[in-house]
C-alpha cells in the first residue's frame, strides 16, 4: 500500500529526488530533496494534508506566490510551489547551518554584539519586506536560518497565506495558530487581521529579549497564559536579567514591544538605526517596567492586574486570536484637484503614489507655473516641490522619500526629496521623455535615446547611462514606459510597434534581448501580478513570475475607462501598500470630434455623427475642409473631412504609418509623410486632395514627426524632424535646410503669411515657449512671444495676429506689429481650451476670417484634468476575480 509520500515522491521524480526527513511541525513536514532541473539540495516542505484541506490548495499557493517575489540578501526566497499527488508543497533553499532557536537551546544567550548585528539583519529584511507591502506575521527564532553567521528570515507570507485563504475560518480545527504567543504582538492577540510593519518589530523585539535575556519576554504553562501576559502584564526590564545589556540597547528592546502599536519604532528601518545609535533613548515612559529600572527607563503608571476585567479581555483575545480576520474592503473615490494645480493635456505619466500609500505626487500644469505638488494624503493642500518647473513623469524611490523626474533641455534626469532642497541631477545624457522607473537595486529606469531608442538605467547616485533593452529594428520603433520589477534583475516597458501599435515586453537586465508577453501599454508590477493597459481603456491583471518573465495565469479586466492620451501615455500607478490612482476617460484611445470654437469661446460641434481617434488637424485654405490622421486597428492615415456636415475620405494608402498633412496654398493637393518601419524606411508623399488618384512619392528619406506646413508662397515646406526645425524648397536646390537646430526640443513650425517671419515653440527654458525669428535667415535673432509658456503657434491669416496657448489651456492672440523688426502689442486672452484637446500633434486651426478656430473636443466622458480616481485595498478585488 502507496503512502501520501509515496505518492509525492512518484508525482514529483521528474523534479526533485526526497531524500530524507528532517524536520517536522505544526504545519508542514520538511523534507531534504534534490533539486533535479538545477542539480541543488532544497528543502521541500509538505503542508499536512488536513490543513490543505481546510485551508483550500489553490488560494494558499496563489497566497504564498505573492510573496514568492521577495530578494534580499537576509531573506530565504521561496524557489517553488504547487500541488501533487494531492498535496500542498513548497520549496526553498537548503541552508547548511542551523536556526537561531538550535544556537538558543545550545548557548541560551548570545554575545550582545552577535544578537544585535542579528536584530540588524533581520529588520533589514523586514523593512524590505514592508516596502513591498508584505508583513511576515510569525517572527521567532525557529524563523530565523543561520548561515556563515548571516541572518535569514524563512517561511515569509506563510502565515499570510494561512490568514487569506477561505479556509481561515476553520483554522482551530487543525490546532495550528497564526503567530507564536511568545511572541505575538497584543494586536495579533486581540484577533486582529490587518496589522502592519509594527507587528513584526514587536515580534523582532521579542526575539532579540529572548536573544539577551536568554528567555522572552512573556513565558508560561500554556498558550492561553503566555497571552493572558501579552495582554495584560509588563516584561521584566531586560537589565534584571542581564545587567550587561547596553542602556540603548535596553531602550531599542523596550521601545519595540510596546503595547501600543503607536508607541514602537514605526518601521524596522527605525528599529535597526537604533540599534546603531549608542546615543539612542526612548522618549516613551515605558509602564510597568519590573526590578530595578533600566537606565533611561522610567514607569509611570502601573500594570494591569488580572481582575475580572482582564480576564475577559483575555476571553476575548483567546477568541479573536483564532477567529478569521476580516478581508480589507475596496474603495473608491474621486480626488479634485485645484484649478490652478489641474494635470492639463500633457502626453507623459503625471502621477506617482508611495510606496506606502501615504504621499501622492503629480504633475501640476495649471496656473502659470508648472511643477510638481506632493499632497499627503491626510492632508487637503499639497506643497510644490521646489526646483521641478516642467517636471515630467515622476517617481517614487523605494523608501518614499525621495522622486525622479525629467526635466528641462536639453532633457535631465533629477531627483528631489519630499523634505526639501534643491534638485540633484543624476543624468543629462541621452534622456527621452517616456517615462522614469526607480529600481529596487539601486538604479533609476528611464526611455533613453541609447542606439535603437531603447530602455536605459543609471545608478541613483549617478554615472554614465546603461543600455537596458534593444528594439527589434524590423517590427518595433521604440521602448518606453519602463517598470522595473522588485526583484533588480528584470524589467517591463512598453514596445512601440511599426503599426503604430503597443505591446508589453519583458527583459532580462543585462541581456539586451526581450520577450513580447501581451498588447497593451504601461506595464506596472504588483505582489505577484503584472497589470497593463488595452487600447480601449481596459486594465488587465494576470499572475506574474518575475524570476521567469512569464505570465503563469490568464489576463483579466479589473478595471475599465482608463483615459489613454497620446503615444500611448496613461496615468496609472501602484502603492506596494495595495492602493491605485489613476485617471479617467472614455472612448478607444481617446476618441474626439471636431468643433468650431469663436473668439469668446462658444463651442459648436462639426459633425456628431463623425468621432474619430484623430490628430494632426490642418484646415484648407479656403476654410471649407480639415486633412487629419485617423487611427483605426493600428493604422494610421490621413483622411480629408468636408465641413460642416460633408463626407470623408481617406487619401494614403499602403504604409501603416501617414500623418502630418499639409495643404498647398492652392488647397488642391496633400503633402503628408509616410513610414514603413525602419526598414522600408519614410517618404513625404504627395496626392491630389479629392482622392481621384493615388499619392505619388514627393521625397524619399524625409518623414516629419510633427506639424508640416507650406509658406503661403508655395516655395517652402516647413517641418519638424528629430527635435529640429527644416525645411525644403519646393523648386531648384531642394536639399534640406535646418532652419533651428539646438539641444532643446523645437517643433511646430510656422511661417508667417507675407514670408518673413517664422514661429515655434522651443523648451530651451525647461518650458514650452513661443519664439518668432526671421525667415529664412534664422540665426540672425529671434524674440520670445510667450510669457508664462506658449504652445501651438499659428499665424492669422492676414498676419496681423500670431495665436498660441499657454500651458494651463488659455488661448491668446498676440497683436503683431508692423515695421522692419518684428514686435509684439497686446496679448489678449480669447477663452480657456478646457476640454478641448491640446496636444502635441493637435492645436488649434483659425479660420480664414480669424473669428473661429477648428478644434478636437474628446468625445463622450472624456478626462477631467483635475481628477484623480483613487481604489485603496485593490488586489482584494484583483484576487476576487483573476484565476491563478
Amino acid at each position: 500500500m502507496t503512502t501520501p509520500l509515496d505518492r509525492l515522491t512518484e508525482a514529483l521524480a521528474d523534479r526533485y529526488r526526497i531524500d530524507k526527513e528532517i524536520g517536522a511541525g505544526g504545519m508542514a513536514t520538511v523534507y531534504l530533496a534534490h533539486d533535479v532541473r538545477h542539480d541543488r539540495q532544497v528543502a521541500l516542505k509538505v503542508l499536512r494534508p488536513e490543513l490543505s484541506a481546510i485551508l483550500g490548495a489553490e488560494r494558499f499557493l496563489a497566497e504564498i506566490r505573492t510573496t514568492a517575489n521577495l530578494q534580499h540578501p537576509h531573506i530565504l526566497p521561496l524557489h517553488d510551489s504547487g500541488e501533487a499527488a494531492g498535496l500542498v508543497f513548497y520549496v526553498m533553499p537548503f541552508v547548511e547551518g542551523e536556526s537561531l532557536r538550535d544556537r538558543l537551546k545550545r548557548e541560551q544567550q548570545l554575545p550582545i554584539a552577535d544578537a544585535v548585528k542579528l536584530a540588524r539583519e533581520i529588520a533589514g529584511a523586514l523593512d524590505y519586506a514592508h516596502r513591498h507591502g508584505v508583513v511576515h506575521r510569525d517572527i521567532k527564532p525557529e524563523n530565523i536560518l543561520l548561515h556563515d553567521g548571516q541572518a535569514l528570515v524563512a517561511d515569509f507570507g506563510i502565515a499570510l497565506a494561512v490568514s487569506r485563504t477561505d479556509g481561515s475560518t476553520r483554522m482551530t480545527e487543525t490546532g495550528l495558530s497564526l503567530g507564536t504567543p511568545h511572541y505575538m504582538s497584543p494586536e495579533q492577540a486581540m484577533g486582529e487581521r490587518t496589522v502592519d510593519a509594527r507587528t513584526d518589530v514587536y515580534a523582532l523585539g521579542c526575539v532579540l529579549y529572548e536573544m539577551l535575556a536568554g528567555e522572552p519576554p512573556f513565558t508560561g504553562p500554556s498558550a492561553q497564559a503566555i497571552v493572558a501576559k501579552v495582554m495584560a502584564s509588563d516584561p521584566d526590564a531586560i537589565t534584571t536579567l542581564r545587567r550587561s545589556v547596553p542602556p540603548h540597547v535596553t531602550a531599542v528592546v523596550h521601545t519595540a514591544i510596546q503595547k501600543l502599536p503607536a508607541d514602537r519604532f514605526p518601521t524596522a528601518a527605525a528599529f535597526a538605526e537604533a540599534l546603531g545609535n549608542t546615543s539612542f533613548a526612548t522618549t516613551l515612559s515605558l509602564p510597568g517596567v519590573a526590578g530595578s529600572a533600566a537606565p533611561g527607563l522610567r514607569s509611570n503608571r502601573p500594570a494591569l492586574t488580572l481582575g475580572a476585567v482582564a480576564v475577559a479581555a483575555i476571553g476575548m483575545a483567546l477568541w479573536g486570536w483564532l477567529r478569521p480576520g476580516p478581508v480589507p474592503e475596496v474603495s473608491r473615490y474621486s480626488v479634485l484637484l485645484p484649478e490652478d494645480q489641474a494635470l492639463g493635456n500633457s502626453q507623459q505619466s503625471r502621477v506617482a503614489i508611495s510606496p506606502d500609500g501615504k504621499v501622492l505626487v503629480y504633475a501640476s500644469e495649471g496656473g502659470s507655473n508648472p511643477q510638481l505638488m506632493a499632497r499627503p494624503r491626510d492632508a487637503l493642500v499639497a506643497s510644490a516641490l521646489g526646483g521641478t518647473g516642467g517636471a515630467i513623469n515622476p517617481s517614487f524611490s523605494p523608501d518614499g522619500k525621495r522622486v525622479a523626474f525629467v526635466q528641462g533641455s536639453p532633457r535631465a534626469l533629477r531627483v528631489s526629496s519630499l523634505a526639501g532642497g534643491a534638485p540633484v541631477t543624476v543624468t543629462d545624457s541621452l534622456v527621452d521623455q517616456g517615462g522614469v522607473s526607480w529600481g529596487y537595486d539601486g538604479y533609476i529606469y528611464y526611455d533613453g535615446h541609447l542606439e535603437g531608442d531603447g530602455v536605459a538605467r543609471v545608478r541613483e547616485t549617478g554615472g554614465d547611462p546603461e543600455q537596458v533593452t534593444m528594439p527589434d529594428s524590423s517590427t518595433e520603433t521604440w521602448h518606453f514606459q519602463p517598470e522595473a520589477l522588485p526583484n533588480g534583475r528584470g524589467v517591463l516597458f512598453t514596445i512601440a510597434v511599426g503599426n503604430g501599435g503597443w505591446k508589453i515586453g519583458a527583459s532580462l537586465v543585462g541581456s539586451l534581448r526581450h520577450t513580447v508577453l501581451a498588447e497593451g501599454r504601461a506595464p506596472k508590477y504588483m505582489l505577484g501580478f503584472l497589470f497593463y493597459v488595452t487600447s480601449d481603456g481596459n486594465l488587465m491583471a494576470a499572475p506574474f513570475d518575475q524570476e521567469k518573465l512569464a505570465f503563469t495565469g490568464d489576463a483579466t479586466p479589473v478595471a475599465q475607462e482608463l483615459a489613454i492620451r497620446g503615444l500611448g501615455r496613461v496615468d496609472l500607478t501602484f502603492s506596494q501598500s495595495g492602493t491605485m490612482v489613476y485617471t479617467r476617460g472614455t472612448q478607444s484611445e481617446g476618441k474626439a470630434e471636431l468643433v468650431w470654437v469663436t473668439r469668446n469661446g462658444t463651442v459648436t460641434s462639426v459633425d456628431t455623427s463623425w468621432t474619430q481617434v484623430m490628430d494632426d488637424p490642418a484646415l484648407s485654405p479656403d476654410g471649407r475642409r480639415v486633412a487629419l490622421t485617423v487611427r483605426e486597428a493600428g493604422q494610421l492615415d490621413v483622411w480629408i473631412k468636408e465641413l460642416d456636415r460633408g463626407p470623408a475620405t481617406k487619401i494614403s494608402f499602403g504604409a501603416p504609418l501617414n500623418y502630418a498633412p499639409a495643404w498647398t496654398p492652392d488647397g488642391q493637393s496633400i503633402l503628408f509623410s509616410t513610414f514603413g518601419g525602419l526598414e522600408t524606411g519614410g517618404a513625404l508623399m504627395l496626392g491630389p486632395a479629392d482622392g481621384a488618384r493615388l499619392p505619388a512619392t514627393y521625397r524619399t528619406g524625409i518623414v516629419s514627426r510633427r506639424q508640416t506646413r507650406y509658406t503661403a508662397d508655395g516655395q517652402w515646406v516647413v517641418f519638424g524632424r528629430n527635435g529640429d526645425i527644416q525645411a525644403i524648397r519646393t523648386m531648384g536646390d531642394t536639399g534640406v535646410v535646418g532652419l533651428i537646430h539646438q539641444p532643446s526640443v523645437e517643433i511646430y513650425g510656422s511661417v508667417s503669411p507675407d514670408g518673413r517671419w517664422l514661429a515655434y515653440m522651443s523648451d530651451e527654458t525647461g518650458q514650452y515657449q513661443v519664439y518668432v525669428t526671421p525667415f529664412p535667415d534664422t540665426k540672425v535673432a529671434k524674440r520670445v512671444v510667450s510669457v508664462d509658456g506658449g504652445l501651438f503657434p499659428q499665424w492669422a491669416r492676414n498676419g496681423r495676429e500670431l495665436f498660441y496657448v499657454t500651458p494651463g489651456g488659455t488661448v491668446i492672440a498676440a497683436q503683431v506689429l508692423s515695421g522692419a523688426a518684428f514686435a509684439v502689442g497686446e496679448r489678449k486672452v480669447l477663452f480657456e481650451a478646457g476640454s478641448l484637446r491640446l496636444r502635441s500633434y493637435s492645436g488649434l486651426e483659425p479660420s480664414p476670417d480669424g473669428n473661429r478656430f477648428l478644434m478636437l473636443r474628446q468625445a463622450g466622458i472624456g478626462e477631467r484634468p483635475d481628477e484623480l480616481i483613487v481604489v485603496e485595498n485593490f488586489l482584494t478585488e484583483v484576487r476576487a476575480k483573476v484565476k491563478q
